[in-house]
C-alpha cells in the first residue's frame, strides 16, 4: 500500500469543499465546505467510486446534521468547539461489507467502561531525572521516525519518513518528545488548524521499555500548555479503540469521550477502530 494522501479543493457552482483523498486508508474526508450540502455529497460519492475507498468521513456542521441523516451517513463521533467554538460532527458511509463490520466493538466498549472507572490523574509518578522534555526541532526528525517505526508496524501517515516529518513542522505542527541518554524514548505532536483554531494530539509513541513512568501524559500536558500561549482551546485525540494505556491517558487529563470511528485506519498492525476525546484548555 502507498500513502499518497492529499487535499483537494473543488469548486463548483453551488458548493466549495476540501476534500482529503486517503488511498492508504481506503477512506475519503470532507474537511471542510460550504454550499450546497446534498450536491457536495452526490459528488463525493461518485469520487468513493473512482478511488476505489471503502468509507466516506464527513466533518459536518449543526445545521447540516439531519441532512446527512437524510442521505445515509451515520454518526460516529463528534469534536466540540472544532469550527472556531461550534461543534464538529463526525457521519460516515461505509461502501464494503468488511468496512461496516467490527469484530472487536464489544471488548472496546468494556474497554471505554474500565477506564471511565479510574480515578483522577492528580497523584503522577514523578518522572525520573535523566529523562530530558524537549521540544522536538527539524534536526531530529530521523530520530523521530526511529522511533515510529519501532513502535508501530503500520501507521496512517508515514511517520517512519524522516522527510514528511520535517513537512510537517514546517507546516505547523509541534513535537514534543522525551530523551533518555539523548535519545528519544517517547513522543507525541500537536497538529495545528490554525484557520478554526484546534488541534490534534497525535502520534504518540513510547518505546515499551520506557512505558512504566507515564511518560505520555507529561508529554500531552506540555502540548497542552503550547496550544493555550498560542490561543488554541479545541483540543482532541483519536486513540486506538483497543488501547487501554492511552484511552486511560486521555481520560485521566481530563478529556471526554466523543464516539468511536469504526474501522477507521490501519495502524499498529491493522485496521482499527478509534476512539474520539476532548478536551476544553480554556477551562484548565
Amino acid at each position: 500500500m502507498t500513502h499518497l494522501a492529499k487535499t483537494v479543493c473543488v469548486k463548483e457552482r453551488d458548493f466549495t469543499a476540501d476534500i482529503f483523498l486517503d488511498p492508504f486508508n481506503k477512506r475519503i474526508r470532507i474537511d471542510d465546505y460550504r454550499g450546497n450540502t446534498k450536491a457536495l455529497l452526490q459528488m463525493v460519492e461518485d469520487m468513493v467510486i473512482k478511488h476505489r475507498a471503502d468509507k466516506l468521513i464527513v466533518k459536518g456542521r449543526n445545521e447540516d446534521v439531519s441532512t446527512f441523516y437524510e442521505l445515509g451517513l451515520q454518526p460516529e463521533g463528534m469534536i466540540d468547539r472544532y469550527f472556531l467554538g461550534s461543534h464538529a460532527y463526525f457521519f460516515s458511509k461505509f461502501y464494503t461489507a468488511d468496512r461496516k463490520k467490527s469484530d472487536y466493538w464489544i471488548t472496546e466498549d468494556q474497554i471505554i467502561h474500565s477506564v471511565c472507572q479510574l480515578g483522577s490523574t492528580n497523584q503522577r509518578p514523578l518522572v525520573p531525572q535523566e529523562y530530558v522534555l524537549k521540544r522536538v526541532e527539524e534536526s531530529s526528525a530521523a530520530e523521530l521516525a526511529l522511533l515510529y517505526s519501532k513502535v508501530f508496524q503500520i501507521y496512517p501517515t508515514p511517520l517512519h519518513d524522516p522527510k514528511y516529518i520535517s513537512k510537517t513542522m514546517k507546516d505547523g505542527t509541534i513535537y514534543y518528545a522525551y530523551f533518555h541518554q539523548e535519545k528519544i524514548v517517547s513522543a507525541a505532536s500537536a497538529e495545528v488548524n490554525l484557520f478554526y483554531k484546534n488541534a490534534e494530539l497525535t502520534d504518540c509513541a513510547t518505546l515499551p521499555e520506557h512505558r512504566k513512568f507515564g511518560l505520555m501524559k507529561f508529554l500531552l500536558n506540555a502540548l497542552e500548555k503550547e496550544l493555550q500561549r498560542k490561543g488554541i482551546f479545541c483540543a482532541y485525540s483519536i486513540a486506538r479503540a483497543l488501547s487501554f494505556g492511552m484511552n486511560a491517558a486521555l481520560f485521566q487529563l481530563e478529556y471526554s469521550y466523543r464516539g468511536r470511528l469504526m474501522n477507521n485506519c490501519y495502524i499498529y498492525d491493522k485496521l482499527e477502530d478509534m476512539n474520539m476525546w476532548v478536551k476544553d484548555l480554556s477551562t484548565c
